[in-house]
């Protein structure tokens, strides 16, 4: 197996890089290094780079920070990583129709990319087959990590039978399964199950129910018709941009408690907290309005980024969020790196 696929079927925590701005809404490189920085010692296992959290605006031209995000990410990554090597994946998130997703995956690739996250947002009127023609092209150019993204964001809803077909694309690595919605998590799970793909790694983008799709034993039968048993490996979530340590943690925590005959309940009260946390960091209350302010919220507090400014000057927090932020950044202590950002602020920041 290649170690793309060993690295992602081992578990990994794996944030969504957000996008720095300044005042006057240009990137602040000196911020953005300091982010990457922080999730490589955190113990990330990878990072995404170009996706919802990095704003997609920064594909039009009037920004033009596509490349320079993903180059300026690759190349503090390898700095960050010299002293102590370590397995780590740069994934670099590609939207559009074929022929916009295809320069982009010749970007990452020039920059050292080595899977993509492929948005549908593009073919939300598509039929099934031209998606799977389009993901098809994709996966011959770069190992692909497939892409179930929740409606009220950008996505669209596909059916059980769209993600069998998918989980038969050679190159696919990896789906992010982020539907916000217990019926399609499952359809996902046993497609890839039924098509006896051992190798494609699963990993939760359900940010409203993170521990409890990490922690539940999914039993379908295999290619072969007999039950199997398949596991969530990891996350690639925009909650884990915030408090990123905090998050290696419980996933150490939850691989450990998977191996255990009895599950302790207060796992189920754990999961309850983290979606607490995320339904202020996402927005909920307002249909996700501010779920990127919301981030930038937490990391500006912390002094890891300039402001909670967005490259549309409409995208801003919603009214009350900033009094639930701070009611959940307060009451759940352990989902935040307060002090290990702290002691590495000023370096990261050099």
């Amino acid at each position: 197996m290649n170690p793309i696929r060993s690295h992602l079927l081992s578990g990994q925590v794996i944030p969504a890089q957000p996008l720095a701005l300044d005042a006057n809404r240009r990137l602040s490189e000196k911020h953005q290094k300091a982010l990457t920085r922080y999730y490589v010692d955190a113990g990330a296992g990878g990072l995404a780079v170009g996706v919802h959290s990095t704003q997609f605006e920064i594909r039009d031209p009037e920004h033009a920070l596509y490349e320079p995000v993903l180059e300026l990410a690759s190349a503090t990554i390898d700095g960050q990583l010299a002293a102590r090597p370590r397995p780590f994946i740069k994934i670099a998130g590609v939207c559009g129709k074929t022929d916009q997703a295809l320069r982009e995956v010749e970007t990452a690739l020039k920059h050292g990319y080595e899977a993509a996250l492929l948005s549908l947002t593009a073919w939300r009127d598509g039929k099934d087959d031209e998606i799977l023609d389009h993901c098809r092209e994709i996966a011959g150019a770069i190992p692909l990590i497939g892409f179930y993204l929740q409606p009220a964001v950008g996505g669209r809803s596909l059916s059980f039978s769209f993600w069998r077909r998918f989980a038969e694309i050679e190159n696919v690595a990896a789906i992010k399964i982020a539907p916000f919605n217990r019926y399609k998590t499952i359809d996902v799970v046993r497609a890839v199950m039924e098509a006896g793909r051992n190798d494609i790694a699963l990993y939760t983008g359900n940010d409203d129910n993170i521990i409890a799709d990490l922690l539940t034993p999914f039993r379908f039968p295999g290619k072969e018709g007999k039950p199997e048993t398949r596991w969530i490996e990891g996350g690639l979530l925009g909650q884990w941009g915030v408090g990123t340590k905090a998050a290696v943690t419980l996933l150490g925590e939850i691989k450990q408690a998977r191996s255990e005959e009895t599950m302790s309940p207060e796992w189920w009260t754990r999961n309850i907290a983290l979606t607490d946390y995320n339904a202020a960091l996402f927005d909920v209350a307002h249909d996700f309005a501010g779920c990127i302010p919301g981030i930038h919220h937490i990391l500006s507090g912390q002094g890891l980024m300039p402001g909670i400014w967005c490259l549309n000057p409409e995208e801003t927090l919603s009214p009350g969020q900033e009094e639930e932020l701070r009611r959940v950044h307060t009451a759940y202590p352990e989902f935040t790196d307060d002090a290990f950002i702290v002691e590495n602020r000023d370096r990261w920041l050099a």
